[in-house]
C-alpha cells in the first residue's frame, strides 16, 4: 500500500518534493552502544514501521527500535508476503530499552499518542491488516498496563470512536529486510517520508509530554 501512496504523493506534491522537511530535523536513530545490563524489550504495531521506529528511538532510554513483523501465523515473513494480508502479521517495531530510564508505561503512552487507535486495520492512507494497531505483552503486568491506558483514554473521551487496538501475548518477532531499518534516516527525501512520516512524527513530538533525546 505504501508504494501506491508514494506514487500518489509524488503526483499531488511534486512541486514541494525537493524541499526537505527533515533538513532541520534530527532523525532519531539507534544508539551505537552496548545494551544495559537489565535491558528490556517491548513490541508494538501502529501502522507503518518507518514511523514507529523514529517515534520510539526519539525517547530517552530507548537504545533501538527494530522494524519487523509480528502477530501472524507464518514463520520468516517478508515485506511482500505481509503486504498480501495473508500472513496475519502486522508491521511492528521491537523496542530495546533501559527500564531505569524509561518505563513500560511511558512506552505504552507513546504508542497510543503516536497513532489513531480507533481506525481498524489502517493508519491514515495505509490500509490493510498489516497496518493494524496492536500491542504485545510478555507478562500479566504488561497486559494490565496496556489495558489501563486504554481505559484511561476511554474515560477521558480522547477519541470519538472506540479504541480497537489488539492486546495480545507476544509470541515471535521477525526483523524486516535490511533496507527497512533506519529507513527515514537513510531516505529523507522519499516522498512518503516527507509528506507522511515526518509530519506524523512532528505531531507526536508536539503532543507527547515525553523525555526526548536532544
Amino acid at each position: 500500500m505504501k508504494s501506491i501512496l508514494v506514487t500518489a504523493v509524488c503526483i499531488l506534491a511534486f512541486v514541494s518534493c525537493g524541499q526537505t522537511q527533515s533538513n532541520n530535523l534530527k532523525i532519531p536513530v539507534a544508539e551505537k552502544k552496548a545494551p544495559a545490563a537489565d535491558e528490556a524489550v517491548a513490541t508494538f504495531g501502529e501502522g507503518c514501521f518507518w514511523h514507529s521506529e523514529i517515534v520510539f528511538q526519539s525517547l530517552v532510554g530507548v537504545r533501538d527500535a527494530v522494524s519487523g513483523y509480528a502477530g501472524g501465523h507464518t514463520t520468516d515473513p517478508t515485506y511482500r508476503s505481509v503486504s498480501s494480508g495473508k500472513t496475519g502479521h502486522a508491521e511492528c517495531v521491537q523496542v530495546y530499552y533501559d527500564p531505569s530510564k524509561i518505563s513500560f508505561e511511558t512506552l505504552v503512552a507513546a504508542f497510543f499518542a503516536s497513532q489513531d487507535p480507533t481506525t481498524l486495520n489502517r493508519q491514515g492512507n495505509d490500509v490493510g491488516t498489516e497496518y493494524r494497531s496492536i500491542a504485545f505483552y510478555r507478562n500479566e503486568k504488561e497486559k494490565q498496563v496496556i489495558l489501563a491506558e486504554i481505559a484511561r483514554l476511554t474515560a477521558a473521551k480522547k477519541y470519538d470512536d472506540k479504541i480497537v487496538t489488539e492486546v495480545v501475548p507476544f509470541k515471535a518477532f521477525y526483523p524486516a529486510e535490511d533496507y527497512h531499518q533506519e529507513y527515514i534516516s537513510n531516505n529523507p527525501d522519499n516522498p512518503y517520508v516527507q509528506q507522511v512520516s515526518i509530519p506524523e512524527f512532528l505531531r507526536f513530538k508536539k503532543a507527547f509530554k515525553g523525555n526526548f533525546k536532544q
